[in-house]
């Protein structure tokens, strides 16, 4: 019944507040705050190119406040560890299988504290590695080769991610990318304007989709 009753109540919830996405803000120490100029950018990016209307200023939601419901889709990014306890894994969810939409952004060093807190949301699902071919990187902005790469960090290929639940992506986690240091201001880290064109474009991508499903 608690399942029934999350889905009507994001449904309503989406119907009322329309196309926003909020920052997910969790526990264990994590910067879950970290690149603040970068959603707003990304906003702004897809509102002018890839016909979307969203709220232009982002708010944050706890991982275990029922305000999650109030948002089509969460982003999340930082560099630490993370911890949900039982209750918040629980709500983020119910908030995903009803209809909900989140993308975790490794800004360098979460990535094993991340895998092990989404083993709580789904114990019986993995991470799968995205094909290039998936709609995600085919929406208004083509990606042949998949995720692109916009900082350096291990020497590694950037990888997007995926959690499938009954046939539905709902959460999307690009890996060795850092798609979000280059959707934050031009300034702060320097990145060529075509490697910032990359990152909003495949931001883009991924809100479309996510609206989309």
């Amino acid at each position: 019944m608690k399942s029934f009753f999350s889905i009507i109540f994001f449904c309503v919830c989406t119907h009322i507040f329309g196309q926003e996405v909020a920052i997910l803000k969790y526990n264990g120490g994590g910067d879950w705050y970290s690149n603040p100029t970068a959603l707003p950018n990304l906003i702004d990016f897809s509102n002018e190119n890839a016909n979307t209307n969203i709220s232009k200023d982002p708010t944050s939601v706890a991982v275990g406040n029922t305000d999650l419901f109030n948002f089509p889709m969460v982003f999340m990014t930082g560099h630490g560890n993370v911890f949900f306890s039982e209750d918040e894994a629980e709500n983020l969810k119910n908030y995903l299988i009803s209809g909900g939409f989140l993308h975790i952004s490794d800004n360098y060093g979460m990535d094993k504290f991340i895998r092990r807190e989404m083993k709580k949301v789904f114990p019986k699902l993995s991470f799968q590695e995205i094909p290039n071919d998936h709609p995600i990187y085919n929406q208004t902005f083509t990606f042949e080769n998949g995720l692109p790469k916009i900082h350096e960090h291990d020497k590694k290929a950037p990888q997007g991610f995926g959690i499938f639940y009954e046939g539905r992506l709902v959460c999307f986690y690009d890996y060795e990318s850092d798609l979000s240091d280059g959707w934050e201001d031009a300034s702060i880290h320097n990145n060529p304007q075509e490697v910032r064109l990359k990152a909003l474009k495949m931001g883009a991508n991924i809100i479309q989709y996510a609206f989309k499903n």
